[in-house]
């Protein structure tokens, strides 16, 4: 889902919402009233564009707290359980 050919395989919907994920991301003083009134058009409840907002912004800050203190990621877990 890195590039927009990827992203031309969704349904238009779920374009318009990595749309307004990616821009919420990069660039969120950009995010404009237009934005939400698009996800609206694509079908979107009021409560599904919240729901994306907080996912987005959820991740976004999770990912720059870990980032601000040097968390380093995880190697793959193994089961230390296994036989």
């Amino acid at each position: 889902m890195k590039t927009a050919a990827g992203r031309a395989t969704l349904p238009a919907a779920d374009q318009a919402i990595v749309a307004y994920a990616e821009k919420l991301t990069r660039s969120p003083a950009a995010t404009e009233r237009s934005d939400v009134e698009t996800l609206r058009e694509h079908g979107l409840s009021d409560e599904a564009i919240l729901h994306v907002a907080e996912i987005t912004s959820y991740f976004n800050f999770v990912n720059r707290m870990a980032d601000g203190l040097g968390v380093a990621l995880e190697a793959e877990r193994v089961d230390d359980e296994s036989p």
